[in-house]
């Protein structure tokens, strides 16, 4: 059950990557199941929580569209450049729940084989194929047309948009109280996204109008171990600003204050982006601010 929630995570933040939408729909299908059968707590709610911010990793991912334009890079890059990371920390969380299995099994019984025997292996295969072919489909026709250049990242994103709207009218889903649902969200994450980004243009133009960029480049050079020390500190920073502050304060406020010090030094920005979304992700996860804890509260059993 726990690695199906990992690869369910993966599915829905390759084809959503909204985390709140991911945590709650994991939450609401998967923790009573678990709580069920008799999983421990803690790791029930902690592979859901986890699972459902791999939509911030695995592309089409909306952090990494905004370190893209605050890097001034390609999002086709960014986005071929984060697959292999986000897959291999799907892969480290599967693995970390096989341990679990040989050594604490306890903690993550296994189904019944009585419940197993009921279920012939034709049957299984079709109802994984039923549920994972379309949003593997989907997955591929947004990131494989960006990445292979033959769309930009605006059409795919259209192609995306459609692509769900067939595959949720498919499996018979689709209602005007669903779509009116989902332009509201877009709407109101498009909105959010752009009042921090012109607040942080603001931010900005009084940064540099006071000179702080030199102090922040005076600051640097007290660091012992030069630009690599540099990136330890910006890595160890953005992971402390992540229990108190969303990630899109931290990409338009904190991460171009130290930009031009790994310009300079000619730090490959893709790598480094890649590596600022990896530490973003867990600022879903670190009280007291964490979304994913909120989001899992208010569909969790009182229990």
């Amino acid at each position: 059950l726990g690695i199906g929630i990992v690869v369910v995570g993966v599915l829905m933040g390759a084809t959503t990557g909204i985390v709140g939408a991911t945590v709650v729909t994991l939450g609401l299908l998967t923790l009573p199941g678990m709580l069920r059968r008799g999983y421990d707590r803690g790791l029930a709610c902690g592979v859901i929580c986890a699972s459902g911010t791999l939509g911030q990793i695995i592309p089409p991912s909306l952090i990494l569209i905004l370190l893209a334009d605050i890097t001034n890079q390609s999002v086709g890059t960014m986005f071929a450049a984060a697959m292999v990371p986000g897959l291999l920390l799907s892969a480290v969380y599967v693995v970390y729940i096989l341990l679990l299995g040989v050594f604490r099994p306890e903690m993550v019984p296994a189904i019944p084989a009585e419940e197993r025997a009921g279920i012939s292996g034709v049957q299984l295969t079709g109802k994984v194929v039923r549920v994972v072919a379309p949003p593997i489909g989907l997955v591929i026709a947004v990131l494989g047309s960006i990445i292979a250049g033959i769309a930009a990242p605006s059409e795919a994103a259209a192609m995306g948009a459609l692509g769900s709207i067939l595959v949720a009218a498919f499996g018979r889903r689709l209602t005007w109280r669903v779509l009116r649902e989902t332009v509201q969200d877009t709407t109101r994450i498009t909105a959010m996204v752009m009042f921090i980004l012109i607040c942080a243009q603001a931010f900005s133009l009084a940064f540099r109008g006071l000179h702080g960029e030199q102090l922040v480049q005076d600051a640097f050079r007290l660091l012992p171990g030069g630009i690599d020390a540099g990136i330890w500190f910006l890595m160890a920073l953005i992971f402390v600003l992540g229990f108190f502050i969303e990630w899109i304060e931290i990409s338009y406020i904190a991460v171009p204050l130290f930009l031009p010090i790994f310009i300079h030094a000619n730090v490959d920005l893709v790598w480094l982006s890649t590596l600022i979304c990896v530490n973003l992700q867990t600022s879903f996860l670190t009280p007291p601010f964490g979304w994913s804890l909120f989001f899992l509260r208010g569909v969790a059993p009182p229990e």
